[in-house]
């Protein structure tokens, strides 16, 4: 396992490269041991693809040494994902041990990745999922991530595999599981809109204090919003209904004071659990920490 001289410290470019292959590399690829093709071929191929942010394709196309693209996709085609998706959180997990101070409190944010895609499904319809346009199409394969910032760099801790024919929740409360696993102390979860959803609260809040900024739909929420000055007050998510959820609703008031050549007030709302005692401008603050 690659070790850091120093908890938190700075990676290299070079380190990055030597570790991606010294873990990746050693990954081995069930179904196809003892071929001609080694695993390793398939994989520095996958490094040099995920560096350059390029297709195996064109990754293959522009490098002489490389296995032609057809043999690289069809035998990556042999994989498991769910074994992949194991293996690969087994070595976030590992690396993240060694290169972080385990006894310091940590603020850790979700999110959502997504990779735009053009083409079909190649195994399942509900292998993609729809995004807004982006990159000349709106599919995409689309990952939930938990990672935290040190150094200003964000560090992966866990990550999952989102199909459109699940309810994004259930990847998020994946992660959220195996966040929860690791030994530091979580002071702070943070996430987008996005996660704005009756279940990630409930979960998130149980492992630590959570912001998460409102959507701004329903009459109860924009009256909530309709204001001049900063406030703190309590909301119902499915007000009288089974699923009902109070939490601490931060309404924070500031102004763009030309920012963008914009002018006037903005109103934002953010969740706050676990965050009553903050004035609205703190718990604001504190969301601005996810891109550190």
């Amino acid at each position: 396992m690659f070790s850091v001289p120093q908890p938190d410290g700075v990676l290299s470019d070079s380190d990055v490269k030597d570790l991606a292959e010294n873990v990746i590399c050693q990954l081995p690829l069930p179904g196809i041991e003892r071929r001609a093709l080694d695993p390793g071929d398939i994989w520095a191929v996958m490094v040099l693809a995920a560096v350059n942010q390029t297709s195996i394709w064109e990754t293959c196309k522009d490098n002489d040494n490389a296995a032609c693209d057809d043999t690289v996709m069809g035998w990556l085609h042999t994989l498991n994902r769910e074994w992949l998706e194991r293996v690969a959180n087994r070595f976030l997990r590992e690396l993240a041990m060694t290169i972080l101070d385990l006894d310091w409190l940590r603020i850790v944010s979700i999110d959502f990745v997504d990779n735009p895609y053009h083409g079909m499904y190649a195994d399942e319809e509900g292998e993609l999922c729809r995004m807004h346009a982006k990159d000349g199409t709106t599919t995409c394969h689309r990952y939930c991530t938990a990672y935290l910032v040190s150094n200003g760099k964000p560090v992966t801790l866990a990550m999952t595999y989102v199909r459109s024919d699940e309810k994004e929740a259930d990847a998020v409360e994946r992660v959220l599981d195996r966040v929860e696993a690791y030994p530091f102390e979580i002071e702070l979860l943070l996430a987008d809109r996005g996660f704005y959803n009756e279940r990630v609260l409930r979960r998130s809040r149980e492992i630590a204090a959570t912001v998460v900024p409102v959507q701004k739909k329903g009459k109860r929420m924009r009256k909530k919003l309709d204001t001049h000055c900063s406030y703190m007050t309590t909301y119902r998510m499915y007000e009288g209904r089974e699923r009902e959820l109070e939490f601490p609703l931060a309404v924070a008031v500031s102004y763009h004071a030309g920012d963008r050549g914009k002018s006037g007030e903005v109103v934002r709302g953010h969740v706050a659990c676990d965050l009553a005692d903050r004035t609205p401008k703190q718990v604001e603050r504190l969301y601005r920490k996810r891109s550190a």
